[in-house]
């Protein structure tokens, strides 16, 4: 999900969620309800997200509202995503977005309100895959939503760290946003063949 929870959400046994970590939050307390049913996990930084049945579970860390869940994400929910302070969620093609808002992150521009098939969060900005092209919205500091013109078509997945945006596209990766440390810089290793992407 590109931000690093506090606690690392390590995947499903049977359907329940397992965590560890720096649990001042309460972020890696399992609530009854993960025990079991549980279909997708996400990080956000002092929260953890599960979906279950189509409804978005949140614990953990809440001044932001984070882990309140809008009556919207409680069913029908297909795909689930963590910021810094912020929870993202698909439903029918629909982008949702609940807690810390101070770049806009969780504010849906209307091309985010219907065909979107993928979701990501960075540290205050929201990724969406539409179409096979990527939209990103909230703080802009480093360019991280200013959309390159190779990431406007042909994308298959999407992925957020801090300051900068992941794509895939035809096996190759793209990224862009800040590049203090080359986070952006492409290896020749991940110009083809790659499955898979992900953020730190």
């Amino acid at each position: 999900n590109g931000v690093l929870d506090s606690c690392d959400v390590a995947g499903r046994q049977t359907d329940k969620v397992l965590t560890w970590g720096d649990n001042g939050y309460g972020q890696c307390n399992i609530p009854a309800s993960a025990l079991s049913g549980v279909t997708a996990i996400a990080g956000g930084y002092y929260h953890t997200i599960d979906l279950k049945n189509g409804a978005v579970l949140a614990w953990g860390y809440n001044d932001f509202g984070q882990c309140n869940i809008p009556a919207s994400a409680n069913s029908g929910v297909s795909a689930i995503a963590g910021g810094y302070f912020h929870t993202i969620a698909l439903k029918d093609g629909a982008v949702l977005a609940w807690g810390r808002n101070s770049e806009g992150q969780c504010n849906i521009p209307a091309s985010a309100t219907s065909g979107v098939s993928a979701i990501a969060g960075g540290y205050e900005h929201t990724i969406a895959l539409k179409d096979d092209a990527v939209l990103a919205w909230g703080n802009n500091t480093a360019g991280q939503c200013t959309i390159p013109a190779s990431a406007t078509s042909g994308v298959s997945a999407i992925a957020g760290g801090v300051f900068h945006t992941i794509a895939l596209k035809n096996g190759a990766v793209l990224a862009w946003g800040n590049n203090d440390y080359g986070q952006c810089n492409i290896p020749a290793s991940a110009n083809s063949g790659v499955s898979a992407i992900a953020g730190g």
